[in-house]
């Protein structure tokens, strides 16, 4: 029987090469996507490196700049069983690209061999002068300095010097340090394409957002942009670092909505501000009811003098009377009949918006727009964008959007405000945008709320889902909410502001406490700020101002709560109590929450809490200092009681104090 003719597999381009490297990480979906982090973050790349054989490995970080060509490298550390380390901080905004490299390392497997020899050996004469070799051939690329100090070394080995003398030097890290960096190595193995790190502003790490209504009234203030400057006192006096604006652009006159959502409407309804358009112009127009693009841009210049960075909402659809409507007709969907199909997310129907149409043949001039809105208002002074609805738009278009957008503008920030299926909500964080709402709104119990934010903060989207979390939003009073005792907007507030680094929420509707549903089984709040300007009394002495101010200065006070990556929760034998930790990169600043989860009643509980956690001895008690009611506690051994009455306050934010010993006849704690 005749031998079957096969395609042979080629030879490898140099089959001499042993080293493998594998499940490099941090890496999202084997590096199609950047991993996420903030200005002075610490990136750690850790790798499986190794070999056939015996011979040890060296292996090295390669680290390139944004913009840059030139390669940083630095030596990983081996952590044991193969696994290595390497670290480097990201100092600029834009994105970083980093790699491994790997080589059989001669010098460092001849040390390693040097170890398992005897002091008699008769062939360590063989390995000290091959010792020498290396050291000789390093010195010769080393500046003088160097290569004064290896030859020395070069000199001891090929002497007369004590057999423990040559071996202790040969085991000196420096001295192998020294040759391997001046050391050709060979036959590298490289670990794939360069992944990337996208490095946002510092603020992007922590921020706490507050959303109004510029066209309501606050007291005798507001309506339009240039009285606003009052309500962004109050929002700054508050203690926010954002102020977050709906869109301020013109609203539809066609099918515009009346109060509640409904599709009748009297003359004098305003309609939502999210039907942009009308013949007072699109996308990039202030609407005059508001003002003037100068009164916007005299708004964020008072803004920034207060301390606060402001947010615009983007909302990629059209009123039916936007000019975008009879300009591009092809943007829009046709129903059979010829007519352009209105939103709809049933039972939910929004007959006053036209979503674009991503699927229609002048696809290219309508992104090109969209873009040309982006930076419209970028021009007009703002850096941080909320979008409406992100995931009903083609996934395409906001990879090329943001990376189009902050090539040019690095510090501009992306909010994706999409409430939908999570592996969507992921997909969209993947391709760039910077915080992502979360499914907090829904989380209402103890078991929800743990595994929740243990997904969140454990999980693989920890590397670049940053969450965003909100008790409240225009479109959602959620049941928990609803005709709810203040001690339930207390909860929900410090449970948003102390499990996330980022929260917001939409005021004055949630200080003032607002828990009417416009009917039973309902999310959406009765007498809604979408559909009609409001007057809020924010002076109304029973508001939660001063608690939110609190909290927010707590948040701005302790580093422990501008960080998602070191949450724990923690034992409390109460389904209605929830107790949980955060902890600063460096371990010097922890705050302990424990929030009662019924706001009707008295809970208490024991919860696991060793003092060493604070830094503490197991002997010495430790201070809780609460920092919502100012009292203080002594805690000592690893149980203890905590009692919580929502109707004095149904949360506890505690910062340790550890017992510190001094020269005077009183304890204290620091």
């Amino acid at each position: 029987m005749a031998r079957r003719s096969v395609k042979q597999p080629p030879l490898p381009a140099d089959g001499r090469c042993r080293v493998v490297i594998e499940a490099l990480a941090p890496a999202v979906d084997c590096g199609r996507f950047a991993i996420k982090r903030t200005i002075g973050d610490t990136v750690v790349v850790e790798a499986d490196v190794f070999a056939d054989g015996h011979d040890a490995v060296a292996c090295v970080l390669c680290v390139r700049k944004p913009g840059g060509r030139a390669v940083s490298t630095t030596r990983m550390t081996a952590l044991g069983n193969d696994r290595y380390e390497g670290r480097f901080r990201v100092l600029e905004l834009g994105v970083y690209h980093y790699t491994v490299r790997a080589h059989i390392d001669p010098f460092g497997s001849l040390v390693q061999e040097l170890t398992r020899r005897p002091a008699d050996d008769p062939d360590l004469a063989l390995v000290f002068r091959q010792a020498a070799l290396f050291i000789m051939a390093a010195a010769e690329r080393a500046p003088a300095r160097e290569g004064r100090a290896l030859r020395a070394v070069q000199s001891l080995l090929e002497g007369e010097a004590p057999v423990a003398d040559k071996r202790a030097v040969l085991q000196d890290e420096a001295l192998a340090e020294r040759v391997y960096r001046f050391s050709q190595p060979t036959r590298e193995a490289v670990w794939g394409p360069e992944l990337a790190v996208r490095v946002d502003p510092a603020h992007a790490r922590a921020a706490a957002w507050y959303e109004f209504f510029p066209r309501s009234r606050f007291g005798s203030a507001g309506g339009r942009l240039r009285e606003a400057g009052p309500m962004l006192a109050y929002v700054a006096a508050m203690g926010f670092d954002v102020v977050y604006l709906p869109p301020i652009s013109p609203i539809g006159t066609a099918r515009r909505k009346g109060r509640n959502n409904t599709v009748s409407r009297d003359l004098v309804d305003v309609g939502s501000p999210w039907a942009i358009g009308s013949a007072e112009g699109g996308h990039k127009t202030v609407a005059a009811a508001l003002g003037t693009l100068a009164d916007f841009r005299a708004f964020c210049a008072e803004a920034q003098r207060l301390g606060l960075a402001v947010a615009l909402d983007i909302a990629f659809q059209c009123a039916p009377d936007h000019p975008y409507v009879t300009e591009h007709p092809q943007w829009f969907r046709h129903r059979p009949d010829g007519s352009i199909q209105y939103a709809e997310n049933p039972p939910k129907k929004y007959q006053d918006i036209y979503p674009l149409d991503f699927e229609t043949e002048d696809w290219q001039a309508l992104w090109r727009e969209l873009k040309s809105v982006v930076l419209f208002w970028i021009d007009a002074g703002v850096r941080i964008f909320r979008v409406d609805n992100p995931h009903t738009k083609t996934f395409a278009f906001w990879e090329w959007l943001i990376g189009a957008i902050r090539s040019e503008y690095p510090d501009v920030l992306f909010l994706a405000e999409a409430f939908t299926r999570p592996k969507v909500m992921h997909r969209l964080s993947k391709l760039g945008f910077t915080h992502s709402y979360t499914y907090f709104t829904w989380r209402n119990t103890k078991r929800e709320l743990i595994a929740y934010f243990t997904e969140l903060t454990r999980g693989p989207g920890r590397e670049y889902f940053r969450p965003h979390v909100w008790p409240n939003t225009p479109d959602i009073l959620p049941a928990y909410l609803q005709n709810a005792p203040r001690a339930a907007f207390i909860a929900r507030l410090v449970l948003a502001a102390t499990l996330s680094a980022n929260y917001g929420i939409y005021g004055p509707a949630f200080e003032l406490m607002e828990s009417m549903p416009r009917e039973p089984g309902q999310e959406e709040y009765r007498d809604s700020e979408k559909y009609e300007s409001r007057t809020w009394d924010i002076a109304r002495p029973d508001s939660l101002q001063t608690i939110i101010a609190r909290i927010n200065a707590i948040r701005r006070a302790h580093p422990a709560l501008k960080t998602d990556r070191n949450l724990i929760f923690h034992a409390i034998d109460n389904d209605y109590l929830i107790a949980y930790s955060k902890t600063s990169d460096d371990g010097a600043s922890v705050i302990l929450v424990v929030v009662n989860l019924d706001p009707y009643h008295r809970q208490s509980g024991w919860i696991e809490w060793p003092a060493q956690v604070a830094g503490g001895l197991a002997d010495r008690a430790v201070q809780m200092h609460d920092l919502l009611s100012d009292a203080r506690y002594l805690w000592s051994g690893g149980r203890h009681y905590v009692e919580l009455m929502p109707e004095e306050m149904p949360a506890h934010v505690f910062c340790p104090r550890a017992y510190v010993g001094t020269e005077h006849d009183f304890d204290y704690y620091t």
